[in-house]
């Protein structure tokens, strides 16, 4: 729902409604789950009864909040960086206002639940896991044999230290049952349905339930006992979770309560009778009931539940790629704000007088912040909202971004003293969003803590130039006239830098001297390729020092790859195809945003290819143009794929093995789902890998259903996704998330775009039917290779092209020495932050929290209600540490690192004093001592023992953990 309407007229009540509640008695509860909403009403709409009323129903086990997150997170399409991002915004909000830690989840309403979010709540401190969205006949089977609840070790590598406690809600998931046998009116909803945004004046709202009266509340105690009863023949232990509630509930919580309370009272006076007796709960009190048992749980591996299908026909795949424009710019905001923060870290630790406003910059990325944590819910970057709700994301991503820019761009200015007239606008990663001119100056900023070597692409406006770094030396480039438009060139500039650093360079136009390769365009007669067949093959290699890759001249399309250092060659092609789909729900199964359900094969949509070949010293560009038949006007699909020369004295090997393609699909016609395939001849056996959230690798063999085999066959990419024979491995990678599938030998496909409309009721109301126009322009890297080289290839490639360098311009007006030295001694000579290539330095930021790491001290804050006027702290740097490899997939990189944290961050100052904390901050990982629960494996209960913590900042980083720490520095 739209978010200040579903605050002002929904969420809002029901925190006044359920507060107030509460109070009036002494065994009522309840649970909070989304913090966006929560500090929404905090912040406008509580007053200060209300917040003296919160502190006190918290400190009584009352009111409890679980997950503490932002938002509900969706777990198929989300970066780990963004989940982790969005619950350390939550948990640091409720740590510094209440002096609060969640420890169990509810995640209840996701579409499928992933293998990683279980590592996730473990490293957060939780003792157990809740979810209910799961495969319908996997369900009904586990809950036959009363296995819903199991420990699951999420993680191969951290296995039993990282395991958690799962509980799966049963078939009636997390809304009350509201059939009642005694009425034809709904059960158990006495407050009704909300209605936005103007609720009725007589406080009648529709479908409000009949009330509990002496003469009914028999006949209700016994609906309820006997779905208690029903539902505990699914669970092993006597203790049943009964959830009480829906979606927007809650929001006239007295007459709930007051017909919770007769309800609850009448079972518990007849419990002999009954056989039952009930209590208001916490999700934390079930779980120490269950806990108390001491029962031993089985123990599940990392196997995930996606995809989820609700029904025969009903496979929620599609929301894997629903509202591609949208998950590609989740993804650019998440990556610029991972840069903006490094970047005003160091800023902060190095310019201690600066004449920035700190605080001003803290609301800058704050904003940032905000935008991408709650993009991640489960009908945000899903796609799965209706065209008003993605407009607000979107506004929001986009003010955000706009912030983070500004900030950086003023960052630049003030480091660089220079005059303030000379206006710095800045653009990330989009070439089409600015021209320059000529005599300008492009700052880049590498925001990975490896040393990279890559392209970055300028768009200029004339065809003759040279670039100049720092130093005043010539840097390798080429310039070619776009594709996209004839008055405008694309500049091609080599870039080498270390880690979290950034170069200047000068762009000036040539005189005589031309410094910029150029490239030479040559365009092929566009090819019928339905007749190729009965021609002799002729094939048009394009080469550089890692790959040939053929093109058949007879049809245009790509013909083969050969990987040279083992002279092996893989045939390859690619094709457009359009799966067709249903919109009338009177005809059969339909698509929507969440659902994929194809009428049949997915069908080729074009028969004749033109081809344009531009070729340089440094990139060689191969641009397809897919038309529907050979005298078509207008192409409907494009492919441009890039492939890179490195010159002499460069690190190479990251480019080289980069084949990078850029495809343009769209605008659609109606109910039509676009991919591209990939066809290969490696004998996969149809067994696809795809990444679990850009953290761990997920075993995808292709399953037969007896109905929707295609839509259940499709799985999430988030990052990564390889098919793979026994010596080779092409992978494939992502900057936004994408459905993809092997429906056959040797082939993956990657669906691009979805334009959908159907009749559905539900969907029409809530305006969910993905009439979707937009022209979608994703980027993917292929690797192709052995197993042992794309092995250590694609982590960092992955990440590498997460986050591209950001790109700044600035207009030079006149030459100013003093700018060149100033930049000169920043950039090239400040102490770069690098890691090993098996360590992702994952956060690098100043949150600004005013909270005290000590636990006794933030407790006795909060309690004197001090918390609030503190300032925000400068102080503490935020970091984590992530460990790219799991046990024994490779012989080094899979080893454990050890890192000097002194000496890596020596470049932002002398550090003083090393914490190590939970994933989200709000633990000394001393202290934290999470519930063990019994397994066969491990037969005894009691808690977790952390892994040794940091001797004076020396810490060993094992496989696949992620390290968190805070940092304090000596002042300078």
């Amino acid at each position: 729902f739209f978010l200040q309407e579903s605050m002002h007229a929904y969420a809002a009540n029901v925190y006044t409604s359920v507060v107030e509640e509460l109070m009036k008695g002494k065994q009522r509860k309840f649970i909070a789950v989304e913090q966006e909403f929560f500090r929404l009403w905090w912040d406008a709409v509580a007053t200060d009864k209300h917040k003296q009323q919160v502190h006190q129903l918290l400190q009584e086990g009352r009111l409890e909040f679980v997950i503490g997150g932002q938002v509900m997170h969706d777990e198929a399409v989300t970066l780990i960086d963004d989940q982790i991002l969005q619950l350390t915004e939550g948990h640091g909000f409720l740590y510094e206002t209440f002096g609060i830690r969640p420890q169990f989840s509810w995640h209840v309403d996701p579409f499928g639940a992933s293998a990683t979010t279980p590592t996730l709540f473990s490293l957060a401190g939780f003792n157990a896991h809740l979810i209910s969205r799961i495969d319908y006949d996997l369900k009904a089977d586990m809950q036959k044999n009363k296995k819903l609840q199991f420990v699951w070790q999420g993680s191969p590598s951290l296995s039993e230290s990282q395991e958690i406690f799962t509980h799966v809600m049963d078939q009636y998931s997390y809304c009350t049952p509201s059939q009642i046998p005694f009425s034809n009116r709904s059960g158990f909803y006495w407050n009704g349905i909300a209605v936005f945004p103007d609720p009725p004046k007589d406080g009648v709202y529709p479908n409000m339930s009949v009330p509990v009266t002496d003469t009914n509340v028999h006949l209700y105690a016994q609906t309820m006992v006997t779905n208690i009863k029903e539902r505990a023949a699914w669970f092993r232990t006597s203790d049943v979770l009964w959830p009480w509630g829906c979606d927007k509930q809650f929001f006239n919580a007295s007459v709930q309560y007051s017909n919770m309370d007769l309800l609850l009272g009448y079972i518990n006076e007849h419990s002999d009778q009954f056989g039952v007796t009930v209590q208001y709960a916490t999700v934390g009190d079930y779980f120490q009931a269950v806990y108390n048992r001491s029962l031993t749980w089985e123990i599940r591996d990392s196997e995930d539940f996606l995809p989820y299908s609700t029904e025969p026909f009903q496979a929620w795949t599609g929301f894997y790629t629903s509202r591609s424009i949208l998950k590609g710019i989740a993804r650019r905001a998440s990556s610029l704000l991972y840069a903006g923060e490094s970047f005003f870290t160091q800023y902060v630790r190095r310019h201690p007088a600066s004449s920035i406003c700190k605080c001003q910059a803290l609301k800058q990325l704050q904003s940032l912040r905000w935008a991408v944590s709650e993009v991640q819910h489960h009908d945000g970057i899903t796609g799965t909202e209706s065209p008003k709700v993605k407009d607000m994301y979107m506004d929001n991503l986009m003010y955000g971004m706009f912030n983070v820019k500004k900030l950086m761009a003023s960052i630049i200015f003030d480091m660089n003293n220079a005059e303030k007239n000379g206006e710095v606008y800045s653009y990330v990663y989009n070439k089409d969003s600015g021209k320059l001119d000529v005599d300008q100056y492009v700052i880049v900023y590498n925001p990975l803590a490896w040393n990279i070597t890559t392209f970055v692409v300028v768009s200029i406006s004339h065809s003759s130039v040279s670039v100049y770094d720092e130093l005043g030396h010539s840097v390798p480039t080429q310039i070619q006239s776009s594709a996209e438009s004839h008055f405008t060139y694309d500049l091609y500039i080599l870039v080498a830098m270390s880690g979290l650093s950034y170069r200047k360079y000068n762009i000036k136009p040539s005189l005589g001297k031309q410094s910029a390769f150029i490239g030479r365009s040559v365009k092929y007669k566009r090819k019928d390729i339905t007749h190729a067949r009965q021609q002799s093959q002729r094939l048009l290699p394009v080469v550089n020092n890692c790959y040939q890759v053929m093109f058949d001249q007879n049809t245009n399309l790509m013909h083969s790859i050969t990987e040279r250092e083992t002279n092996q060659t893989v045939q390859l092609t690619q094709e457009f195809l359009e799966y067709h789909v249903n919109g009338d729900v009177k005809k059969g199964p339909i698509s929507d945003n969440y659902l994929f359900a194809p009428n049949a094969s997915a069908v080729p949509v074009s028969k004749a290819v033109g081809l344009e070949v531009v070729s340089g010293n440094l990139v060689t560009e191969i641009r397809q143009y897919f038309y529907s038949n050979v005298t078509a006007q207008e192409y409907i699909y494009v492919v441009y794929t890039r492939i890179y020369t490195v010159p002499e004295g460069y690190d190479g090997r990251l480019l080289c093995h980069r084949i990078e393609q850029e495809y343009s699909a769209g605008p659609l016609e109606l109910n039509r789902e676009a991919i591209l395939r990939t066809s290969t001849n490696l004998n996969t056996r149809q067994l696809l890998y795809t990444d679990s959230n850009g953290y761990q690798i997920q075993k995808r063999p292709f399953k037969a259903y007896v109905n929707n085999t295609v839509a259940r066959n499709y799985y999430p990419m988030v990052q990564a996704a390889y098919i793979e024979d026994d010596s080779t491995r092409l992978v494939l990678l992502a900057e936004r998330a994408h459905g993809v599938s092997s429906q056959g030998n040797g082939q993956v496909e990657v669906m691009l775009h979805r334009r959908l409309w159907n009749n559905l009721e539900w969907d029409l109301n809530y305006n969910l039917t993905l009439n979707d126009s937009s022209v979608v322009r994703p980027v993917f890297w292929l690797i192709l290779g052995t197993k042992s080289v794309t092995n250590t290839l694609y982590r960092t490639s992955g990440l590498a092209l997460e986050h591209r360098p950001v790109v700044m311009f600035g207009a030079l007006s006149g030459d100013k020495p003093k700018l060149t030295r100033q930049l000169q001694l920043n950039s090239v000579h400040s102490s770069p932050v690098t890691v090993p290539p098996n360590l992702h330095l994952q956060t690098l930021s100043i949150p600004g929290w005013k909270y005290s790491s000590n636990h006794t001290e933030q407790i006795h804050t909060v309690h004197m209600g001090k918390q609030k006027q503190a300032d925000a702290d400068f102080s503490r740097v935020l970091l984590r540490i992530r460990h790219l490899y799991e046990v024994g997939e490779d012989p080094v990189l899979s080893q454990p690192v050890t890192v000097n944290l002194k000496s890596l961050l020596k470049g932002l100052g002398s550090v003083m004093l090393v914490e190590e904390r939970s994933l989200t901050g709000t633990w000394d990982v001393n202290t934290l001592k999470r519930w063990k629960w019994k397994t066969a494996q491990y037969p005894s209960k009691g808690f977790y023992n952390n892994r040794e913590t940091s001797e004076n900042c020396i810490v060993t980083v094992h496989p696949r953990e992620i390290r968190t720490f805070f940092v304090y520095f000596q002042d300078q």
